[in-house]
C-alpha cells in the first residue's frame, strides 16, 4: 500500500464545537443568501491577535477574512503591483508565491534561503538596484516547506529592510500554532514600525484542521488592505455563512487554547514518530522547528526528482521533490506529516530500509 506523504492536507476534522457551529448555521435558510463577512468574524480575529501576540487590531480596518491564505497571495500582486513590476520571493517557497508576479506580467528576484544560514534571509545579499525596484517582499515562517522557524531578530530586520527600501512585507504566518519544543513563533505585527509596511496572512486551515472550509485572514497595515478589500468586493460577496460561524467558534470557544494545543501535541508525536523510525534504521533526519513538514536532504548526491521516485517504487512512500519549491530546493524532499504516527513510522522505516539500494548521479555528477 502507498503511503502518500505529499500533499500537506490535514487528515483530521475540526474539533466538536467548530463543527457543530458550521452545522447548526447550515441548517439556516440565510445561509443560502450571499454571504457577507459577519462582523463579529473580525472581531474575533482582532480578540485572538490581541490574546496571542499582544498585537493590538481595528477589526474593521485592520482585518480581512479571506477563501484561504493562498487567496490572499494569489491576490496581492493586483494590490501592490502594475504590469512589469518586480518583487522578492524566497527560495525555496510554498508554490503560490512564485506565480504571484505573473498574475500582473511582473517578474522576481528570488532570494535564496541556503543550509549553511539556517534556510534564513540574508538581506545583505539583495542587490541594492532590486530593493530600488521591488514592490513587495514574501516570507514564510515557521516554513512550508522548510520546517525552520525565524525569531523576533530576523523578523526585526526584515522590517527595517523593507521600511528603508520602502517595500511591502507580505508575511505568511500560517504555521504560528504548529511549533515544537516550546518555541512559540511571533507575529511580524509585534515589530516595532512593522505596521507602516507588514501585512500578515494567517489561516484556520492548520491549526484547527479546516484545510477543507477554505478560511484564512490578511491583517496589518490598513492601506494596503483597504485596496484588497476594494479588489475582493469586485471578485467574491464574503465566504460561506457556515464556514464563518465555524471560524468564530474557533477562535472564540473557551477551549480554544486547548483545542490548539491538541493540535500542536498531535503534530510534535507525528514529527517525533517519522525521526525515530528513521533513526532506529540508520536514516538521520533534521527535525524540523514547526510547521507540519520534514525537509530531508537527499542522502549522497542532489538528484531529489530520482530520490522521489526511488522512495516510490522501493518503499512505496511518497514525497514530494524540493525542487518543486524553487531552484534552491534541489538536493532535499519534503515530507508531510499527515498520517496517524504508525503510519508515519512505518513510512520512514521503509524508506530507510531501502537505501541501500539508492544509487544516483547529482547534475554535478556527485555520486
Amino acid at each position: 500500500e502507498i503511503i502518500n506523504l505529499g500533499i500537506g492536507s490535514p487528515n483530521r476534522c475540526p474539533e466538536g464545537p467548530i463543527l457543530e457551529a458550521a452545522l447548526e448555521s447550515a441548517k439556516e435558510h440565510c445561509s443560502y443568501e450571499y454571504p457577507f463577512i459577519d462582523p463579529e468574524l473580525p472581531k474575533a480575529i482582532a480578540k485572538w491577535y490581541g490574546e496571542r501576540f499582544g498585537v493590538s487590531l481595528d477589526p474593521k480596518c485592520e482585518v480581512v477574512p479571506l477563501w484561504g491564505s493562498q487567496e490572499g497571495f494569489a491576490h496581492f500582486p493586483l494590490v501592490a503591483m502594475e504590469s512589469g513590476d518586480l518583487c522578492i520571493l524566497p527560495d525555496p517557497g510554498y508554490p503560490i508565491y512564485h506565480y504571484m508576479p505573473t498574475m500582473v506580467d511582473g517578474s522576481a528576484w528570488y532570494l535564496p534561503l541556503e543550509e549553511d544560514n539556517g534556510f534564513l534571509p540574508d538581506f545583505a545579499r539583495i542587490p541594492e538596484d532590486v530593493a530600488a525596484k521591488a514592490r513587495f517582499m514574501v516570507l514564510n515562517y515557521p516554513n512550508n516547506p522548510l520546517g525552520v522557524a525565524a525569531e523576533k531578530d530576523v523578523l526585526e530586520k526584515a522590517v527595517t529592510f523593507c521600511r528603508e527600501n520602502d517595500i511591502w512585507l507580505l508575511y505568511d504566518n500560517a504555521y504560528c500554532e504548529l511549533a515544537y519544543d516550546g518555541f512559540r513563533p511571533p507575529s511580524v505585527l509585534e515589530i516595532e514600525g512593522a505596521r507602516e509596511v507588514a501585512v500578515e496572512v494567517n489561516s484556520f486551515s492548520k491549526t484547527f484542521n479546516m484545510a477543507g472550509m477554505r478560511i484564512g485572514f490578511a491583517v496589518g497595515n490598513k492601506v494596503f488592505l483597504e485596496a484588497l478589500g476594494r479588489l475582493k468586493s469586485n471578485i467574491d460577496y464574503g465566504l460561506y455563512k457556515p464556514v464563518q460561524k465555524a471560524a468564530i467558534c474557533a477562535l472564540t470557544h473557551p477551549d480554544r487554547d486547548e483545542m490548539i494545543a491538541r493540535t500542536r501535541t498531535m503534530y510534535q508525536a507525528r514529527r517525533d514518530a517519522f525521526l525515530g523510525a528513521a533513526a532506529e534504521k540508520g536514516w538521520v533526519v533534521t527535525p524540523p522547528r514547526g510547521s507540519m513538514f520534514i525537509w530531508a536532504k537527499v542522502p549522497g548526491c542532489t538528484d531529489d526528482m530520482a530520490f522521489a521516485e526511488f522512495c516510490i517504487k522501493e518503499a512505496g512512500v511518497v514525497v514530494t521533490p524540493g525542487r518543486s519549491f524553487g531552484r534552491k530546493g534541489t538536493g532535499f524532499v519534503r515530507i508531510g506529516l499527515v498520517k496517524e504516527p504508525e503510519v508515519l513510522a512505518e513510512g520512514a522505516s521503509r524508506i530507510a530500509e531501502t537505501l541501500e539500494k539508492w544509487r544516483c548521479v547529482s547534475p554535478s555528477g556527485q555520486k
